[in-house]
Protein backbone atom coordinates (compact mmCIF):
# COMPACT_ATOMS: atom_id res chain seq x y z
CA UNK A 1 0.00 0.00 0.00
CA UNK A 2 2.81 2.04 0.96
CA UNK A 3 4.82 1.43 -2.71
CA UNK A 4 1.00 2.56 -4.38
CA UNK A 5 -0.30 5.47 -2.20
CA UNK A 6 2.80 7.26 -0.89
CA UNK A 7 5.87 6.10 -2.06
CA UNK A 8 7.47 9.41 -1.69
CA UNK A 9 6.12 10.28 1.29
CA UNK A 10 8.68 9.77 4.41
CA UNK A 11 8.05 6.81 7.01
CA UNK A 12 6.75 10.08 9.59
CA UNK A 13 3.91 10.89 7.19
CA UNK A 14 3.39 7.58 5.52
CA UNK A 15 2.56 6.21 8.61
CA UNK A 16 -0.30 8.92 9.82
CA UNK A 17 -1.72 8.89 6.19
CA UNK A 18 -2.18 4.96 6.58
CA UNK A 19 -3.79 5.83 10.29
CA UNK A 20 -6.00 8.60 8.79
CA UNK A 21 -6.80 7.24 5.46
CA UNK A 22 -6.71 3.55 5.37
CA UNK A 23 -7.29 2.99 9.33
CA UNK A 24 -4.05 0.77 9.37
CA UNK A 25 -1.79 1.54 12.84
CA UNK A 26 1.96 0.81 12.44
CA UNK A 27 4.52 2.85 14.01
CA UNK A 28 6.89 5.16 12.18
CA UNK A 29 10.03 3.14 13.21
CA UNK A 30 8.18 -0.26 12.13
CA UNK A 31 7.17 1.45 8.85
CA UNK A 32 10.76 2.58 8.25
CA UNK A 33 12.52 -0.85 8.86
CA UNK A 34 9.67 -1.84 6.81
CA UNK A 35 10.73 1.11 3.87
CA UNK A 36 14.51 0.28 3.91
CA UNK A 37 14.02 -3.34 3.75
CA UNK A 38 11.70 -2.89 0.62
CA UNK A 39 13.98 0.05 -0.88
CA UNK A 40 11.32 2.85 -0.46
CA UNK A 41 13.69 4.72 2.52
CA UNK A 42 17.22 5.64 2.77
CA UNK A 43 18.41 6.50 5.91
CA UNK A 44 20.05 9.33 6.86
CA UNK A 45 23.17 8.15 6.22
CA UNK A 46 22.72 6.84 3.17
CA UNK A 47 20.96 10.24 2.14
CA UNK A 48 23.96 12.21 2.83
CA UNK A 49 25.96 13.42 0.29
CA UNK A 50 29.37 14.78 0.45
CA UNK A 51 31.16 17.73 -1.83
CA UNK A 52 34.42 16.90 -3.14
CA UNK A 53 37.05 18.87 -1.58
CA UNK A 54 38.15 20.89 -4.13
CA UNK A 55 42.07 20.63 -3.70
CA UNK A 56 44.53 23.60 -3.20
CA UNK A 57 46.04 25.33 -6.06
CA UNK A 58 49.70 24.38 -6.05
CA UNK A 59 51.16 27.50 -6.37
CA UNK A 60 51.23 30.85 -4.21
CA UNK A 61 49.20 33.76 -6.15
CA UNK A 62 47.49 31.24 -8.55
CA UNK A 63 43.87 31.71 -7.22
CA UNK A 64 42.61 34.37 -4.34
CA UNK A 65 39.68 33.61 -2.80
CA UNK A 66 38.03 36.83 -2.33
CA UNK A 67 34.24 37.22 -0.55
CA UNK A 68 32.57 40.32 1.65
CA UNK A 69 30.84 39.40 4.83
CA UNK A 70 28.02 41.96 6.18
CA UNK A 71 27.88 42.01 10.28
CA UNK A 72 27.85 44.13 13.04
CA UNK A 73 31.29 44.43 13.28
CA UNK A 74 32.03 47.34 15.59
CA UNK A 75 28.87 46.25 17.61
CA UNK A 76 26.54 49.19 18.76
CA UNK A 77 29.65 51.45 18.42
CA UNK A 78 29.34 51.28 14.62
CA UNK A 79 27.13 51.29 11.41
CA UNK A 80 27.22 47.67 10.16
CA UNK A 81 29.55 47.39 7.24
CA UNK A 82 31.06 44.61 5.16
CA UNK A 83 34.97 43.23 5.54
CA UNK A 84 36.16 42.00 2.42
CA UNK A 85 38.86 39.45 2.93
CA UNK A 86 41.30 38.16 -0.15
CA UNK A 87 42.65 34.71 0.96
CA UNK A 88 45.77 32.98 -0.92
CA UNK A 89 44.01 29.55 -1.74
CA UNK A 90 48.01 27.51 -2.31
CA UNK A 91 48.80 28.79 1.22
CA UNK A 92 45.85 29.78 2.90
CA UNK A 93 47.64 32.94 3.98
CA UNK A 94 45.26 36.10 4.86
CA UNK A 95 46.27 38.50 1.64
CA UNK A 96 44.04 41.85 2.21
CA UNK A 97 41.29 42.92 4.93
CA UNK A 98 39.11 46.01 4.20
CA UNK A 99 36.28 47.34 5.85
CA UNK A 100 33.71 49.04 3.68
CA UNK A 101 30.33 50.62 3.70
CA UNK A 102 29.12 47.63 1.74
CA UNK A 103 29.91 45.54 -0.66
CA UNK A 104 29.99 47.19 -4.29
CA UNK A 105 31.81 47.46 -7.82
CA UNK A 106 33.25 50.62 -5.95
CA UNK A 107 34.37 49.29 -2.54
CA UNK A 108 36.29 46.01 -4.65
CA UNK A 109 37.79 48.08 -7.04
CA UNK A 110 39.13 50.10 -4.16
CA UNK A 111 40.16 46.73 -2.73
CA UNK A 112 41.54 45.17 -5.74
CA UNK A 113 43.64 48.42 -6.68
CA UNK A 114 44.96 48.11 -3.05
CA UNK A 115 46.05 44.29 -3.55
CA UNK A 116 47.54 45.02 -6.76
CA UNK A 117 49.56 47.13 -5.32
CA UNK A 118 50.79 45.00 -2.22
CA UNK A 119 50.81 42.07 -4.09
CA UNK A 120 50.93 42.19 -7.73
CA UNK A 121 48.14 40.23 -10.25
CA UNK A 122 47.06 37.14 -9.13
CA UNK A 123 46.28 34.62 -12.03
CA UNK A 124 42.37 33.44 -11.08
CA UNK A 125 40.25 35.43 -8.07
CA UNK A 126 37.80 33.06 -6.81
CA UNK A 127 34.16 34.68 -5.42
CA UNK A 128 30.78 33.73 -4.91
CA UNK A 129 27.93 34.78 -7.44
CA UNK A 130 27.41 38.37 -6.15
CA UNK A 131 26.36 40.56 -8.59
CA UNK A 132 29.41 42.83 -8.18
CA UNK A 133 31.49 39.30 -10.43
CA UNK A 134 28.19 37.56 -12.21
CA UNK A 135 25.69 38.88 -15.03
CA UNK A 136 22.51 37.31 -13.23
CA UNK A 137 20.14 38.25 -16.36
CA UNK A 138 21.35 35.97 -19.53
CA UNK A 139 19.93 38.36 -21.90
CA UNK A 140 21.38 41.48 -20.29
CA UNK A 141 22.20 44.38 -22.86
CA UNK A 142 25.48 45.09 -23.50
CA UNK A 143 28.92 44.38 -21.26
CA UNK A 144 29.56 40.95 -23.03
CA UNK A 145 28.15 38.97 -20.25
CA UNK A 146 30.62 40.48 -17.81
CA UNK A 147 30.23 42.84 -14.79
CA UNK A 148 31.96 46.31 -15.02
CA UNK A 149 34.36 44.86 -12.03
CA UNK A 150 34.90 41.20 -14.81
CA UNK A 151 35.63 43.59 -17.63
CA UNK A 152 38.31 45.09 -15.67
CA UNK A 153 39.67 42.15 -14.47
CA UNK A 154 39.89 40.60 -17.71
CA UNK A 155 41.46 43.71 -19.04
CA UNK A 156 43.99 42.85 -16.19
CA UNK A 157 44.63 39.43 -17.52
CA UNK A 158 42.86 38.15 -14.48
CA UNK A 159 40.25 35.45 -14.58
CA UNK A 160 37.32 35.46 -12.11
CA UNK A 161 36.14 32.20 -11.44
CA UNK A 162 32.14 32.20 -9.61
CA UNK A 163 31.99 29.45 -6.60
CA UNK A 164 28.76 26.93 -6.90
CA UNK A 165 28.74 26.53 -3.69
CA UNK A 166 30.40 28.19 0.03
CA UNK A 167 32.22 24.79 0.13
CA UNK A 168 33.98 25.61 -3.13
CA UNK A 169 35.00 28.84 -0.93
CA UNK A 170 35.84 27.41 2.67
CA UNK A 171 38.78 29.11 3.33
CA UNK A 172 37.25 32.65 3.13
CA UNK A 173 33.95 31.31 4.44
CA UNK A 174 36.22 30.15 7.80
CA UNK A 175 38.24 33.35 8.23
CA UNK A 176 35.22 35.43 7.99
CA UNK A 177 34.02 33.10 10.87
CA UNK A 178 37.16 33.19 13.04
CA UNK A 179 36.67 37.14 12.37
CA UNK A 180 33.29 37.24 13.50
CA UNK A 181 33.85 35.12 16.99
CA UNK A 182 36.66 37.58 17.59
Amino acid sequence: MVRERYADFGPTLAAEKLAERDGLRVSRETLRSWMVDAGLWLSRKQRRTFHQPRLRREAYGELVQIDGSEHRWFEDRGDPCSLLVFVDDATGKLMQLRFVRSESAFSYFEALELYLKDHGAPVAFCSDKHSVFRVAKKDAKGGQGMTQFGRELSELNIEILCANSSQAKGRVQRMNRRCHVV
